[in-house]
């Protein structure tokens, strides 16, 4: 499965990991099971390091629509993308802006930059 992830209840931090090509449908699962967990006002690093994605624009706005919807039903957390590449980065920016989402976002390098913004944020 090319998304993995894990709820720290404790910290209030959700950390996924992508690896390999990752489609609509699994992001969509991935924003379901976040909400069931109730889970959504934590806190999110999302490792996009070995992620690829040849998602389509109609598939970009289908998302969005998604991630809109739920955030205006509930508060999301921080949000932080970890991007190695400059396609990543183009589909990462892409989310970002269509799903105009009320809540801190960041793009970052290294797990460890993602990590040092994200406590800044719950401070």
């Amino acid at each position: 499965m090319p998304l993995k992830w894990t709820i720290d209840r404790a910290q209030r931090l959700v950390t996924v990991i992508a690896e390999g090509e990752v489609t609509l449908k699994e992001a969509e699962d991935y924003l379901d099971a976040i909400v069931v967990a109730d889970a959504m006002s934590y806190a999110k690093l999302v490792d996009c390091t070995h992620m690829v994605t040849h998602a389509t624009d109609d598939e970009m706005m289908a998302l969005a629509a998604r991630i809109r919807a739920y955030a205006s039903a509930f508060k999301g957390g921080p949000l932080c993308f970890v991007v190695s590449t400059r396609e990543m980065l183009d589909y990462t920016r892409r989310y970002i802006n269509l799903g105009q989402a009320d809540r801190p976002m960041q793009i970052c390098k290294t797990v460890t930059e993602a990590k040092a913004w994200l406590a800044k944020q719950k401070a």
